[in-house]
């Protein structure tokens, strides 16, 4: 009989997701893991299954609560440009206050590609979601007048998440914060 879990479920898996943010998975080891989440092997197995397991569902939780956080952001304004623009500058924000800026989201991408399933899946999930809302404020900033109205409203939500993914690549190469800020200045003169 397997003895019942003896740690805080949530707080290990937080740490697993930091530690494959910054190293991916396979370069992240199950020693690594054991010991940034301060629990045994056998524990390790009976909470989440094996480290692969572990790792979708690290990624997961990190896929949802970013979207989640940049849906906040986007939404949290009357005008639709200054909801684009406060999530725009949140990544800038994060991005320039990690001294080692990581993120799970990206590092899957980069390191999986489409090459499996259910890391892209959970990445289209996401990106899809994203896109949506960014699309929908897009159309509705057009509406409004406050961009043009030639604006293709799915264009420039792809060209928003793209920049977004720029500034977290561009944090974790080592651009310092104004180059961060220079890339969502140019992105914002484009939505304006």
């Amino acid at each position: 009989m397997a003895r019942p879990t003896q740690f805080d479920r949530d707080l290990v898996l937080q740490r697993a997701i930091e530690i494959f943010s910054q190293h991916g998975y396979e370069g992240t080891s199950t020693e690594a893991l054991l010991k940034v989440m301060g629990v045994g092997r056998q524990s390790l197995y009976n909470a989440f299954g094996d480290k692969w397991q572990l790792y979708l569902e690290a990624l997961r939780r990190y896929t949802s609560e970013s979207v989640s956080a940049q849906l906040r952001m986007l939404n949290g304004s009357a005008s639709p440009v200054d909801g684009i623009e406060a999530l725009i500058m949140r990544m800038v924000d994060e991005a320039a206050s990690d001294p080692a800026p990581s993120c799970l989201g990206i590092s899957a991408v980069c390191e999986f590609g489409r090459a499996n399933v259910e890391v892209a899946s959970t990445s289209d999930v996401a990106s899809k979601t994203l896109a949506t809302a960014i699309e929908a404020r897009v159309t509705e900033a057009k509406r409004m007048g406050m961009v043009s109205k030639s604006t293709r409203p799915k264009e420039l939500a792809s060209f928003i998440l793209a920049t977004l993914s720029g500034i977290k690549v561009s944090a974790r190469a080592g651009a310092p914060r104004a180059t961060l800020e220079a890339i969502a200045r140019t992105a914002l003169r484009c939505i304006k």
